[in-house]
């Protein structure tokens, strides 16, 4: 199943329904059997380039079906695109080793590239990204083991990084077992750095992992140690933000409030250095309040929650498309959840082009739910018009 191929089969689909024709009525039209037609709707096969032509002057389409349906340009850009993401670190590998810049100088050009490769990871399917990631912390790491200790510290900080955000795209994906591993990398990077705070980021990290799979027990005891006193603000104010999304969905209002006013004044007070890579969310303006709105869903205050998501959705910038389909989608579900069905299909409309894109399957736990409440509401005119295109999402927008 290819991105074109859903575009094709949700479009047809749509096109289908407007001029009121059965897929039966339609296969006779067209001369293909019901139950191809049935698959070439559903994304899971790629039209002929007959088919497409066929649907098109059926339906009246001026050209958009056929234009839809165009596997040998859809696998050009693929590789160019592959190939626009491979270059950089190629490219700047072999210059780094080969070059005589001093190695603090390559540690900014590498942290330079990961703030690059951080924002193309919030508008790109992840698997895309994982190899040339990976590749990445290879280089620095025989880069790193050609000089002398002093001078590979910063290197190796910066591998550490890289490995830490490998380690959550393929989370992404789906796979928990990668991600931990990555994870546990980063923190043998980073102590071999002398960066010991960062492995209390990594209990954080695998603190994320249980927490979608609703593990609230392991979620917070893994918060909880990273929070010990002598831990930098910014690592102690994220996992103490993590411990309270423990306590939410395990409905511990108090304990939950508790440990997000924690989150908040720790991370209120932190100064981020412009020299490292930034640790955690670098999308969210006041992430104690954004994950307040989060831990209220969990709580059964959908309202409340839907308000606090709504003022710290503006605050996302415009490119950080991963972080708004994250916090988009949890704004919806809690709307449909506190019952303003036609606002939550509204907002869920104008998400569904950017779940396609960023394709994660940690937002995909949530558009499901989101799925499923909407789906108690099947006379509701506004779930009807949202229900294939959902479908087709929910399909396409997990790895």
């Amino acid at each position: 199943m290819n991105h074109e191929s859903r575009l094709f089969g949700e479009e047809l689909r749509r096109k289908r329904l407007t001029a009121g024709l059965t897929l039966a009525q339609f296969a006779q039209i067209v001369h293909y059997s019901k139950a191809q037609l049935s698959k070439v709707e559903r994304g899971i096969k790629t039209p002929s380039r007959d088919l497409a032509r066929l649907c098109d002057a059926a339906l009246d389409a001026n050209g958009e079906l056929a234009s839809l349906a165009s596997p040998e340009q859809a696998s050009r850009r693929k590789v160019l695109a592959a190939g626009a993401l491979a270059a950089p670190a190629i490219c700047l590998g072999v210059s780094a080793a080969s070059g005589n810049a001093e190695h603090a100088d390559l540690a900014g050009i590498f942290h330079a590239q990961l703030d690059h490769y951080r924002k193309l990871g919030q508008t790109t399917d992840p698997a895309t990204l994982v190899p040339v990631l990976a590749g990445q912390v290879t280089v620095i790491q025989k880069i790193a083991s050609h000089t002398g200790q002093r001078a590979s510290q910063p290197l190796l900080i910066i591998a550490s990084r890289y490995a830490e955000y490998t380690g959550w795209l393929i989370q992404e994906t789906g796979t928990d077992f990668g991600a931990l591993r990555w994870t546990r990398q980063a923190i043998d990077l980073a102590n071999a750095a002398g960066d010991s705070n960062f492995a209390a980021y990594g209990l954080v990290r695998h603190a994320l992992i249980t927490l979608y799979r609703g593990d609230a027990a392991q979620t917070t005891q893994l918060a909880e140690r990273a929070q010990a006193s002598t831990l930098p603000p910014r690592i102690r104010g994220l996992a103490a933000a993590r411990e309270a999304q423990g306590h939410a969905i395990a409905a511990d209002y108090d304990s939950a409030m508790r440990a997000l006013d924690r989150a908040s004044a720790l991370l209120s007070a932190t100064t981020l250095d412009a020299g490292q890579p930034v640790i955690g969310t670098a999308n969210l303006v006041d992430p104690a309040e954004m994950i307040k709105g989060w831990c209220l869903y969990d709580l059964g205050r959908p309202r409340d929650a839907a308000r606090i998501i709504d003022r710290q959705l503006a605050t996302i910038p415009e490119g950080a498309t991963r972080a708004q389909a994250r916090y988009g989608v949890r704004r919806a579900l809690a709307y449909a959840t506190a019952g303003d069905i036609d606002h939550a299909c509204q907002l869920t409309s104008g998400l569904l082009g950017d779940l396609m894109r960023v394709r994660s399957a940690t937002i995909a736990i949530d558009l499901r739910r989101l799925a499923r409440t909407l789906g108690r509401y099947p006379k509701s005119p506004a779930v009807r018009h949202l229900s294939p295109r959902l479908g087709t999402a929910l399909r396409g927008a997990t790895p």
